[in-house]
């Protein structure tokens, strides 16, 4: 059976009405607490992330979850799934506007972190995404460096997203 959003929410109190947009649900709060339904929709998001579950951002996505959703280390959908070799989801989140260049808390992008883990696929989803070889701490760059990873330099160098990243 595959996975869809009401897998991850059975019950009504997380149902959404076709008119409630995903994003409000979890990020819209006046009190500026969130509702316990929303902290257990963003974990199961953010596992989610980790394990490659395509479906569930195929549906949640459209629906307006925020593609650039941070968990409370600053590691985004995106540098979850790209840590964990998940490079078809890494392509779906950058096509929904996930950033390829947002580091997290640490400063490591979601692209020296495909390099940390020896994820080709995912190295070459992030550069086609428009990922920036020298972005984060330490940068890609110096990650092929330090793994010894030399086959990576002439794409690195030649990346479209190449020295393109916010700064700070």
């Amino acid at each position: 059976m595959p996975t869809t959003l009401s897998t991850f929410c059975p019950s009504q109190t997380c149902s959404l009405p076709s008119h409630i947009r995903l994003s409000t649900v979890i990020m819209d709060d006046s009190s500026g607490a969130l509702p316990p339904q929303a902290i257990a929709l963003a974990a199961r998001l953010y596992d989610a992330a980790r394990s490659g579950d395509i479906p569930i951002f195929e549906q949640a996505l459209p629906a307006g979850l925020p593609a650039n959703m941070t968990n409370e280390k600053g590691d985004t959908l995106l540098m979850l799934a790209a840590y964990h070799g998940h490079a078809e989801l890494v392509k779906l989140l950058i096509q929904h506007g996930a950033d390829p260049n947002r580091a997290n808390d640490r400063g490591q992008s979601p692209l020296a972190g495909a390099v940390f883990k020896k994820e080709d696929s995912v190295i070459e989803a992030l550069l086609e995404g428009g990922a920036d070889p020298e972005h984060g701490n330490p940068s890609a760059l110096q990650c092929i460096d330090m793994f010894q990873m030399d086959a990576w330099r002439a794409k690195f160098e030649a990346a479209p997203g190449l020295g393109k990243a916010k700064s700070g």
